[in-house]
């Protein structure tokens, strides 16, 4: 017998569920390396040496959440 005779259709894409539990906040800080300061966060990620203190604390407190940077 063919076993594709048995196959099930699938669920149309608006069937399937897209509801994400929301990610845990990620622990961030900002560094100073001489005229620079970073933002780095506890999961890896690293913004851009910025010599605004503001700047690379806004580079900290946009940083996408990890189901932001996986879809």
């Amino acid at each position: 017998m063919d076993s594709h005779s048995q196959a099930h259709p699938a669920l149309p894409l608006a069937a399937v569920p897209t509801s994400r539990v929301p990610a845990a906040p990620h622990p961030t800080e900002t560094i100073e390396r001489g005229s620079f300061t970073l933002a780095r966060c506890g999961c890896g990620w690293r913004g851009p040496a910025r010599r605004s203190r503001d700047k690379a604390r806004e580079d900290a407190a946009g940083h996408p959440a990890p189901a932001d940077l996986n879809p």
